[in-house]
């Protein structure tokens, strides 16, 4: 069984700073990719890389770049398996309160970012448009310190406070539990479908993994991620899938095969419940997408 810990991840900005801002421009250490939650709000942006991104209960697949906004205390992996040519990632982590417990609801001007911070418990993903005007000033601020660093801060938050260019990540309702014990089973499901998805994963298997019967996990499961284990390890195939149509030349039945799936109309049909559309249409209209 894996027993790696911790669930809750402390984070410390250096002294006398109230935002920590962290930047990337080689590969990520492989180590930080776990499934883990913190106090903090993060807001990353990657001008350059291709991962999987897994939120609460979102799981997706991007190229190129992203920029998300994430809640406080709301589970989730890391994102860059790579960054690519000049690739940058940079992360804020700052307390929904950096700047005292009342600011952002007693100053009506700053009433948008606070509203903003609520959305963010579920995951904000920022369109093209919010990416292109506001990443690099996201990556400006690890030129700033002190009083400096919070204006510019307060001018991102505000900006991202308001625009219309971005989705909710878990919109259907569900908040994701958060309570350590549970979150720390549910990391060591998700470490074992990650590394066993290309696997037949039976539930005795799986129940067996984190000492529950199968009966048992099942209601666990369902009642703490709003979701089958069956549906959820699917969406992790169908992910996989859409990584392997953007990145590799392997026709559609090959990817069906790696990624798990024994029958090919099985994996057509989880393709289009999942992702919306067939493969073959996935992998047409990536070709013509610049984000």
């Amino acid at each position: 069984m894996i027993t790696k810990k911790p669930t809750f991840k402390k984070l410390s900005p250096t002294f006398g700073s109230s935002i920590l801002v962290k930047q990337h421009k080689d590969k990520l250490d492989r180590n930080e990719m776990f499934w883990h939650f913190h106090p903090e709000i993060e807001l990353i942006y990657v001008n350059r890389g291709q991962g999987k991104t897994h939120i609460g209960n979102h799981l997706s697949y991007f190229n190129n770049s992203q920029l998300i906004l994430i809640g406080e205390n709301l589970p989730h992996n890391g994102f860059t398996d790579r960054l690519t040519a000049a690739g940058i990632e940079t992360t804020l982590q700052f307390r929904p309160d950096f700047l005292g417990e009342d600011f952002f609801s007693s100053v009506p001007e700053a009433s948008s970012i606070l509203t903003m911070f609520e959305k963010a418990k579920k995951g904000i993903l920022f369109k093209r448009g919010a990416k292109e005007f506001i990443g690099p000033k996201i990556e400006d601020l690890i030129n700033h310190d002190g009083f400096a660093r919070i204006l510019k801060l307060l001018e991102i938050l505000q900006y991202l406070s308001v625009t219309d260019e971005y989705s909710i990540l878990n919109a259907d309702g569900f908040v994701f539990e958060t309570e350590p014990q549970d979150t720390d089973k549910i990391k060591t499901v998700y470490k074992y479908v990650n590394a066993n998805f290309k696997e037949h994963i039976s539930l005795d298997d799986i129940a067996d993994k984190v000492s529950m019967t199968v009966p048992a996990f099942c209601r666990y499961f369902k009642k703490t991620t709003g979701k089958t284990f069956t549906q959820m390890v699917n969406e992790y195939r169908i992910v996989h899938a859409t990584k392997l149509l953007n990145e590799s030349e392997m026709s559609i039945a090959d990817i069906c095969y790696e990624c798990g799936f024994n029958n090919f109309s099985h994996f057509n049909k989880q393709f289009n419940e999942i992702a919306g559309k067939s493969a073959s249409q996935y992998r047409k209209e990536i070709k013509h997408i610049i984000q």
